[in-house]
């Protein structure tokens, strides 16, 4: 669970990091990195372009809304931060905040899941979820060890 929750903050986090790096720093072409993870997971998924096209769009939409909650909540937590004396209700309000991200989240999973078996079949819906979660974790991995060399 920990880790697919990791995966999940890193394919939403992930885009967003690479664009708000400086202009001497690697920059991300979001292009390029969207059409290979979509060859990557219809390639490993065994996908028909036919489902590949009423897949992606899907996935597109949901992590779309998952991004867009993750950065209402992360404002949040940004404006709470500023202010230099937090009080104890304060902190409270983050802590049920990111329960309540948590519980959306699954919300939008579930509703989304019935969603995704419409347009493909159990088993190659569980191919292209692990596929995705492959090509990011490759992603990042290829990211922090081209950082690393550049560092040198």
């Amino acid at each position: 669970m920990r880790r697919s929750v990791f995966l999940l903050l890193c394919a939403l986090i992930l885009p967003a990091y690479f664009f708000g790096l400086s202009a001497q720093e690697k920059k991300m072409n979001m292009a390029d990195y969207e059409k290979r993870k979509k060859e990557y997971v219809t390639k490993e998924a065994g996908l028909t372009q036919d489902e590949a096209g009423k897949y992606f769009p899907l996935n597109n939409e949901l992590t779309q809304k998952k991004f867009k909650l993750h950065k209402s909540h992360r404002d949040k937590l940004q404006r709470i931060k500023d202010n230099s004396n937090i009080s104890d209700e304060e902190y409270r309000r983050m802590l049920e905040d990111d329960v309540e991200v948590k519980l959306k989240e699954a919300a939008l999973d579930k509703e989304y899941s019935s969603k995704f078996e419409k347009v493909l079949s159990p088993e190659k819906l569980y191919k292209a979820q692990q596929a995705e979660r492959d090509f990011i974790q490759r992603e990042v991995t290829n990211f922090r060890n081209e950082g690393r060399s550049n560092r040198r």
